[in-house]
């Protein structure tokens, strides 16, 4: 069966990349509408439409570069930010002189932020500083001196644009973070379900080849010897980890994870599952298997975890409680939740031994029990009083957390 691939993008970034496309647009329109409103106060109208003509066809020409961050250059950046310097210089020769003095808008106007935004998104608040100093003396030299007005725009744009390019750094630092975190979470998934699958199968051959070369001794004994070495050397690579997941940088879409899911069963096997189909196997004459009367129901998925973690519970009371100990499954259907209680009467797990256990590297409870419930957002609970068997519970919601 072929594995699964998620792949998950984030990019907290791209949003910024739309909204300045559509400012650039919004606010091309609204220095145009101010123009035509004043074309009669206007001493070169010429120079302003000449002007214009140019921003309306770089404004829409350019949409493409200010959609994400790979496509924004540095050369069209220098390129854009040229086109409103230009704006704001020119417009002492399109203007009477009087409207500069009593504070009327340059050419560009409000589109020339959108200019320097765009260096704050691409490269963040010293980028965006650079970009509104320039902005600012440009709009000094225009008007001549450096009046309250004038002050008052250029103290708004570079305090704005500075603001918004730190918030972008920490917004990209934030994404880099949580895109650690995640491809650890898929890292320590893998590891965990490769460590169950070999904890069930290859770590319980060796731990029988090892016990039965023991008994019989000689070249068999040998043989359990070097059974029992792998075994150590096997476990301790499934609890050093596996890497399933790898974190790339795109910088046009943001940042990829890609984590490796387990193996997909069967298309088209999304129906339910009846538990009891998948728990009537372990019935034996020394374990009883009590099932309600009617289909119990759950994800393949969820009922395949849950059947196998009743068969790791049931591989411990074969292991622990001797081959005379009989068990008991108890299967219970509730509105929420399925319930499957495995029962033996056994001599009972110490106290602490689940934990000294665990940190020998013997992930039978933690792994193939409760992790495979954790898995389906269920829980596992284990009960044992020395002396009077262990008592395993697992619990596996209906629906999917």
């Amino acid at each position: 069966m072929a594995k699964r691939e998620r792949v998950m993008r984030m990019s907290v970034e791209q949003p910024l990349w739309r909204a300045l496309s559509a400012y650039r647009v919004l606010t091309m329109c609204y220095a145009i509408g101010l123009f035509v409103s004043a074309y009669d106060e206007f001493v070169r109208p010429e120079v302003a439409i000449a002007f214009f003509s140019v921003l309306f066809v770089w404004t829409l020409v350019t949409l493409p570069k200010v959609a994400n961050e790979a496509s924004c250059t540095k050369r069209f950046l220098a390129a854009d930010l040229t086109v409103a310097l230009t704006g704001i210089l020119l417009t002492p020769v399109a203007h009477s002189h009087d409207r500069i003095v009593a504070g009327g808008p340059t050419l560009p106007s409000i589109w020339t932020a959108g200019s320097v935004l765009a260096f704050a998104v691409k490269g963040g608040w010293r980028w965006a500083a650079f970009a509104s100093t320039l902005v600012g003396i440009a709009n000094v030299v225009q008007r001549g001196t450096l009046s309250q007005d004038t002050l008052h725009n250029v103290l708004l744009v570079w305090v704005a644009s500075i603001a918004i390019g730190y918030v972008v750094e920490v917004a990209r630092a934030s994404e880099r973070t949580l895109a650690r975190a995640l491809e650890i979470e898929a890292a320590t998934r893998e590891r965990e379900r490769l460590a169950r699958d070999i904890h069930d199968s290859v770590l319980q051959v060796l731990a029988m080849v090892q016990r039965r070369g023991s008994a019989l001794g000689g070249e068999a004994a040998e043989l359990g010897r070097m059974a029992g070495e792998q075994e150590v050397a096997l476990r301790t690579l499934v609890s050093g980890g596996l890497p399933a997941s790898r974190v790339s940088e795109d910088a046009a879409q943001g940042a990829l994870v890609r984590a490796v899911d387990e193996p997909d069963d069967e298309a088209g096997e999304d129906d339910p599952s009846d538990l009891r189909a998948l728990l009537t196997p372990y019935a034996t004459a020394k374990i009883t298997f009590s099932e309600p009367g009617a289909p119990v129901l759950l994800a393949p998925s969820a009922a395949k975890e849950l059947a196998a973690a009743v068969g790791a519970a049931l591989d411990n009371v074969h292991r622990h409680a001797g081959e005379n100990a009989r068990a008991w499954i108890l299967v219970e259907d509730e509105p929420d939740a399925v319930i499957v209680t495995v029962r033996d009467d056994g001599p009972g797990i110490p106290e602490g031994r689940l934990a000294q256990a665990e940190g020998e590297g013997r992930m039978g409870v933690a792994l193939s029990i409760r992790g495979r419930l954790r898995d389906i957002g269920g829980t596992a609970e284990v009960i044992s009083i020395p002396g009077q068997g262990t008592e395993v519970e697992l619990r596996a919601p209906k629906k999917a957390t």
